[in-house]
């Protein structure tokens, strides 16, 4: 079974990602004129691999750290992207360093899988015959790399127990998962530091972000006040706030931007 694969700027859907595999989602981009996209932050690390001008040689591959704030990036037509969102906890299995490692990062592919590894994946990917069948590749290059999954420790499970509460439930505040838990915000933070390179209020910030973007995106025209209410901010201005934190600009700006352009995962 493979993940989802998100295209842009249309979306399709492929079978669910079955439960071992360390891939959430995957998308690929096309840009089919020259402009600017915007790079959305997530809280899962990501593997980008590109095709095109701006790739060195013509294509390469990075691993991608988390992020809190978008970023504008200028994309030359014909440019291809393939990228793998990775599930939360999974970057050690998959890239074999810790998420704090790569925090706020971009590494090339090499230097944490290794060059021969790396070589091998870009033949493949060269070989593909479009940009979707270049994303099963990823997948698989992802899985086939990947150390068995183990027993998941203790305090593992118990931050990415606290992150599902979090991105699932708008209402909930770090200290009312905390709580709900039986752990202090401060233990909880350092669970989230270790395991996700993130602490839990940046974390609740990406998410709440996420959730109102989507709210916004299906909504037409957007209703701020209950988006906002919806998403877990305590009022529009809260909202407005995080959006020009997190994106530089106002919610209504930012889905401008979208819609003429386009988003290209993460940075």
């Amino acid at each position: 079974m493979h993940s989802p694969i998100v295209q842009e700027p249309r979306v399709a859907r492929a079978s669910l990602p079955s439960s071992g595999s360390p891939v959430a989602e995957l998308s690929v981009l096309e840009c089919d004129r020259d402009g600017q996209r915007v790079a959305l932050p997530y809280a899962e690390l990501q593997i980008v691999a590109r095709f095109g001008v701006s790739a060195r040689g013509g294509l390469d591959a990075h691993a991608m750290g988390v992020g809190q704030s978008a970023r504008r990036k200028m994309l030359r037509r014909g440019q291809r992207s393939v990228m793998a969102r990775l599930r939360l906890g999974a970057s050690e299995r998959v890239l074999g360093v810790s998420a704090p490692e790569l925090t706020g990062r971009i590494v090339a592919l090499e230097d944490l899988w290794g060059k021969a590894d790396t070589e091998h994946l870009y033949e493949r990917l060269a070989g593909a015959r479009d940009t979707v069948a270049a994303a099963a590749i990823l997948e698989s290059a992802i899985v086939a790399r990947s150390a068995p999954a183990q027993a998941v420790r203790a305090h593992t499970s118990l931050a990415l127990e606290a992150a599902k509460r979090l991105a699932t439930r708008s209402a909930s505040s770090v200290s009312a998962v905390a709580d709900e838990l039986g752990v202090s915000e401060r233990h909880l933070r350092r669970l989230f530091l270790e395991t996700l390179g993130v602490g839990p209020k940046a974390y609740a910030k990406l998410t709440r972000f996420h959730r109102a973007l989507r709210a916004a995106r299906e909504s037409r025209p957007a209703g701020w006040a209950g988006i906002a209410a919806g998403a877990g901010y305590y009022d529009q201005a809260h909202l407005i706030a995080e959006f020009r934190s997190i994106a530089g600009v106002t919610p209504r700006e930012l889905l401008g931007e979208l819609r003429t352009s386009g988003s290209i995962g993460r940075v």
